[in-house]
């Protein structure tokens, strides 16, 4: 059963929504530990690209660092980088898998550590 890209939105916005409003409830266990590591979370998407029950979304993120985000000490610094995200939709059109990439070259260039 194919999905429309108007489905396909809805559901990445949804969950990207569980992750801008810290719903550990509707994410989990990764996300307790990275929500503690970044704050003030902001996603704006750039470009989606659609095919056949996946979408490819290519988004910035944009907040803080008051943890410690992917082992590095954010000193509640600025933070900014971009996120490539592919989502594969099961028959039923919940999200069937997620991989998500990120760009941490330029989180180590925007939290050097001293």
């Amino acid at each position: 059963m194919s999905m429309t890209r108007e489905e396909m939105d809805a559901k990445v916005d949804e969950h990207f929504a569980f992750e801008g409003d810290d719903d550990v409830e509707g994410a989990r266990s990764f996300y307790e530990t990275l929500f503690g590591d970044l704050s003030e979370s902001q996603v704006q998407c750039l470009r989606r690209l659609y095919g056949d029950r996946f979408v490819v979304d290519e988004s910035v993120w944009r907040g803080k660092a008051p943890g410690k985000p992917f082992g590095l000490d954010g000193r509640g610094r600025p933070l900014e980088f971009r996120l490539l995200h592919v989502i594969e939709f099961a028959d039923s059109g919940d999200i069937k898998r997620e991989n998500v990439w990120i760009d941490l070259a330029a989180i180590i260039r925007q939290l050097p550590q001293v």
